[in-house]
């Protein structure tokens, strides 16, 4: 076996890749029963439930599965992507693009559904972003996600809460980063402000088609400004 003693990092990362690697460069091809769990400890120099651990991430990366009473054995050898990976990879206008539909479709429904908890923590969100404009970029666009993010959670459809927050570890950097770069808040430190509450005012009355027309052209607007600020020379 080629593998050596981990150093004292995080054990388990470390350990998931070790083992990966010997699976996606074919030193254990498909159908190879994985040595026992503690000759792999062993091996590494780890415990039993760092090993055990990093198998399960395998497992769940679709490289490994367990056979009662057989062991364990290779079932693939290049990895199954997961959706925030493939966002991570993503360009921020692809991203945007699609953010752009689910969000949208979300300020529909939250018109439709909105609860007066809902009208509550909205206009209560959009005075924290108004608050956050004397300060950073960061703390302007934490504010400005999180009364995004209350417009989808007054949709009240967890499949799309939880898309929408797959993608706000993303947002979050490139718009702080779009900030910077087009200076968007040094003559307006609360951008955006008319649109945010026309949003708000647009689900409290119930007005589903307005509150659509608001968000969509925000949210365009932003993209327009991104691409533009990519196609910049550096």
């Amino acid at each position: 076996m080629s593998l050596n003693t981990l150093r004292p990092s995080p054990l388990v990362d470390q350990a998931t890749e070790r083992l990966r690697e010997e699976i996606t460069t074919g030193r254990w091809p498909v159908g190879t029963k994985l040595p026992p769990e503690n000759v792999l400890a062993q091996t590494l120099g780890v415990g039993r439930s760092t090993v055990r651990e990093a198998i399960r991430a395998l497992a769940g990366a679709g490289l490994v599965r367990a056979r009662q009473g057989a062991g364990v054995f290779v079932i693939a050898d290049t990895t199954v992507e997961t959706w925030p990976e493939r966002l991570r990879r993503s360009a921020i206008t692809d991203v945007y693009e699609v953010r752009n539909v689910l969000e949208v479709a979300a300020a529909d429904l939250a018109a439709h559904r909105r609860t007066p908890e809902d009208l509550t923590a909205l206009h209560a969100a959009l005075e924290h972003r108004r608050q956050a404009s004397t300060g950073s970029n960061a703390e302007f666009i934490d504010a400005d996600i999180a009364l995004h993010c209350t417009v989808v959670a007054a949709a009240h459809n967890p499949a799309l809460a939880t898309l929408f927050t797959e993608f706000v570890p993303l947002l979050r950097s490139s718009l702080i980063d779009l900030l910077e770069l087009a200076e968007l808040r040094t003559h307006e430190p609360n951008h955006g402000d008319d649109s945010h509450t026309a949003l708000v005012d647009a689900i409290e009355r119930e007005d589903g088609e307005s509150a659509k027309s608001i968000l969509r052209g925000e949210l365009e607007a932003t993209l327009a400004r991104l691409e533009e600020v990519r196609a910049q020379p550096s």
